[in-house]
């Protein structure tokens, strides 16, 4: 049994390589809820069904839900790793709200998530999707992600409640280890999904307890040798419209809860390694030392000095690690891990030359040899504009909730809806070199994000579901 109620576990387990379908998902209709969480009619505790019958859920509910999963005492807020138990939980809790709601729920061989709400009749052909991820930073906060994923059930809510009769299937999509915490390679479900990353290479990716993907994904019921593009998913979707909690201050600015994204920042992780002499902190005179940590710390400031040196550069370095890492033991080796992002990518390229050229520096005073590695590297990215074009239009001025009572109105912002670029990766992005997608951002009052700190007003939350579903409606009832 999960932290949830009900019994309804994550997709099954297959070896072809193909789809997997999820416990207790049906054909789409409305009959596979979860026990324990939907009546006869499927309905969940706290959703529609497919008939349309229910309330919808809040996305403030459907977050509480998850507020016990990967709670990290140490860090604060949540840890929740790609391919880990908590991940898994999560994507368990996923099934069961949308098999309530009468999604067919399917995993690809990728550990992609897919929650079908299907057009009678119809094929799953120029879809819509949405979605996003459940997986975390170390010490996350509560948003990033599961807003998109518990808005995308809450838009369901709102359309089945409206009673509208969709024209083309819709999508919620759920990808794996977008945060790249436990493996090193962000967006991972989506560059497997894209072909972005080649598939011998991530199965043989090790996280920090040296597990690699491939005993991950066994863990997980998944089968390393069935990793890669997977064409026919790509063509079945039309377009993907992903809802994110806002990672920076823009639309407190501009007096909005909603904006659409205009594009993603070019960005990069790349590891230094530097190799010295491992010896004894008591008995090593400072003169005989060949230390990669003192190395290491002048290359911590020479990112610093880098990026601040060329406008519009973020470079950081947020992860550091000492081997063998004893308190009273010079370190042999130090890996230290940057994140570098500038809208022009070849002065991203430029940038990471200079900082290499300035730990080669610091490495050779201190006797010691460093190299550099790239480890995932994403160009800037434009989102469609079309697509962003047609929502900004949805959007302005619209009345959400479609209620018999009116419902709640989506307060227009100042000026029509914001359009703001991003400095953050997300799945949007891989997938917007094969298919037309766009970005809904909801206000981030702090601009703090990937802290314990992040925040979102709970009405802001509750606008964003109903802009989702507004975008959605849109979209799903023409081409």
């Amino acid at each position: 049994m999960s932290a949830f109620q009900g019994t309804t576990a994550p997709a099954r387990p297959g070896g072809s390589g193909g789809l997997e379908r999820g416990a207790g998902a049906g054909n789409g209709t409305g009959s596979g809820a979860a026990p324990g969480r939907a009546d006869a009619g499927g309905v969940s505790a706290a959703g529609v069904s497919a008939a349309g019958h229910g309330t919808p859920a809040s996305v403030v509910g459907l977050l509480a839900q998850l507020a016990s999963v990967g709670v990290d005492p140490r860090r604060g807020g949540y840890t929740r790793a790609g391919f880990s138990r908590e991940e898994r939980t999560l994507h368990e809790w996923f099934v069961q709200e949308a098999t309530a709601r009468g999604l067919d729920v399917e995993r690809d061989r990728n550990g992609v998530l897919w929650a079908w709400w299907d057009v009678p009749g119809g094929s799953r052909s120029n879809a819509v999707a949405t979605g996003s991820h459940l997986d975390s930073v170390p010490g996350g906060g509560q948003y990033d992600g599961p807003l998109g994923v518990a808005s995308a059930l809450a838009a369901v809510d709102w359309l089945r409640v409206r009673g509208l009769r969709p024209a083309r299937p819709l999508a919620i999509v759920v990808f794996p280890e977008e945060e790249g915490s436990r493996f090193g390679v962000a967006c991972l479900g989506s560059r497997l999904l894209t072909g972005r990353l080649d598939p011998a290479t991530a199965a043989g990716l090790r996280d920090a307890s040296g597990v690699t993907l491939a005993e991950a994904l066994a863990e997980s019921g998944l089968d390393a040798r069935h990793l890669g593009r997977d064409q026919a998913a790509l063509e079945r979707i039309g377009c993907f419209v992903e809802l994110h909690v806002e990672q920076g201050r823009g639309l407190i600015d501009r007096g909005a809860a909603v904006g659409l994204g205009s594009s993603v920042l070019g960005h990069g992780r790349w590891k230094l390694r530097f190799s010295g002499q491992g010896n004894h902190a008591g008995t090593t005179l400072m003169d005989d030392r060949r230390d990669p940590l003192v190395a290491a710390a002048g290359a911590v400031l020479a990112v610093r000095d880098a990026a601040r040196a060329v406008p519009e550069a973020r470079a950081t370095v947020g992860r550091l690690q000492p081997l063998p890492g004893g308190t009273n033991v010079i370190a042999s080796a130090v890996e230290l891990w940057i994140d570098a992002r500038h809208p022009d990518d070849e002065v991203t390229a430029a940038l990471l030359e200079s900082i290499h050229a300035d730990a080669a520096a610091a490495a050779e005073a201190e006797g010691c040899s460093v190299e550099l590695t790239a480890e995932s590297v994403s160009p800037t990215v434009d989102f469609d504009h079309a697509l962003t074009t047609r929502l900004g239009e949805a959007l302005e001025g619209t009345t959400s909730g479609g209620l018999p009572d009116g419902g709640p109105a989506l307060p227009a912002a100042r000026g029509g809806v914001p359009v703001l670029a991003t400095g953050a990766g997300h799945d949007a992005g891989v997938l917007a070199a094969e298919i037309p997608t766009a970005m809904l951002f909801v206000r981030n009052p702090t601009g703090i994000s990937h802290s314990p700190e992040e925040y979102a007003a709970d009405e802001d939350t509750e606008t964003g579901a109903l802009a989702l579903a507004d975008a959605l409606q849109e979209l799903l009832l023409a081409p």
